[in-house]
């Protein structure tokens, strides 16, 4: 009788992860957003917030921790137990930019991480202002060529994708033009809209409503096919092979975390993009659903540090 008790007490101990993962989730989950409130990642965060609650049957609960380029969010998590319970909310920065633009950082977003599913893409676009006479993206290759150093472009910060992407853009097309780093994206605005600068890559939810008062003019858009919000607007790559600056948005936990959390939590988020209301308010806000599988989304964090690292390289940018 006593090894019946042991052979069943060692039954049970075995069976109790199985138990566990068919559980989860059993508690609140802590959504990290790397970045301060009223941003892209907070937003996103904010929208999907309710639906992912109702269909997860537990509160998801939003912590900004912001700083150092999204890397005292991730490091916060990358350090927390893999238990499904602490999830990052990360960007293209945080996930993939830093990494060949900061000399050491506090994790590795390849090997410190579980990748769950890529969310969204952040819709940017060129523009200009309207003393650039240049109405197509031909037309200002050709007005930066014959103002070589002249023309000034706006970014919100060295090393930021819109700094790294409008210097590939200088490169494929043999143009000169002086980088402005700005503190963010408000400064940036403000002088583009009174023309301290010329020309700027950056998030539509910023330029488009300028463009549409007509202080300001957009050439494309900087994704690789053309916006749901702007379909009019051609893509930079359209004249551009190959010219592709999409900022984008991605979920991530510690690493080891169980394959069953990690299926369970990537569904959710799938199922949650795919709501209409949700979608419609992402897509309003230049936001456009993504989703896939975790698998999808670790070979694109790899071919985006790469891509990235080896521009910055290219440029010399490093982190402020």
């Amino acid at each position: 009788m006593a090894w019946v008790g042991s052979t069943l007490a060692a039954a049970a101990l075995m069976a109790v992860p199985t138990a566990a993962f068919a559980a989860y989730p059993d508690k609140p989950i802590r959504l990290v957003v790397p970045f301060p409130p009223g941003g892209a990642v907070d937003f996103y965060a904010r929208v999907v917030q309710p639906a992912l609650g109702e269909v997860l049957g537990q509160p998801v609960i939003i912590e900004n921790k912001a700083g150092a380029s999204g890397m005292v969010g991730a490091a916060l998590v990358a350090q927390a137990p893999p238990d499904g319970y602490t999830l990052l909310l990360g960007n293209i920065a945080s996930l993939a930019i830093n990494v060949g633009i900061y000399a050491k950082m506090p994790y590795d977003p390849r090997k410190d991480l579980t990748h769950i599913v890529r969310t969204v893409d952040v819709n940017y676009v060129m523009v200009v202002h309207p003393s650039v006479p240049a109405r197509t993206v031909p037309e200002f290759i050709a007005y930066a060529k014959a103002n070589a150093g002249k023309v000034a472009y706006g970014t919100a910060g060295n090393g930021s994708l819109p700094h790294l992407g409008t210097e590939s853009f200088k490169a494929m097309t043999g143009t000169e033009m002086t980088h402005v780093p700005y503190k963010g994206g408000g400064p940036l605005v403000t002088d583009l809209l009174g023309g301290q600068i010329q020309v700027a890559i950056a998030d539509q939810a910023n330029l488009m409503p300028h463009v549409q008062s007509g202080k300001l003019r957009a050439l494309a858009v900087a994704t690789a096919k053309r916006s749901p919000n702007a379909p009019d607007l051609p893509t930079i790559a359209e004249s551009l092979p190959g010219f592709e600056a999409t900022a984008w948005q991605g979920l991530a936990a510690p690493a080891g975390l169980a394959p069953d959390v990690t299926k369970k939590i990537n569904e959710a988020f799938n199922k949650v993009m795919a709501m209409p209301a949700v979608r419609d308010k992402l897509m309003a806000a230049g936001l456009a659903p993504v989703g896939g599988t975790p698998e999808q989304f670790s070979r694109f964090i790899d071919s985006e540090i790469n891509k990235w690292t080896k521009i910055a390289k290219d440029v010399g940018a490093t982190a402020d």
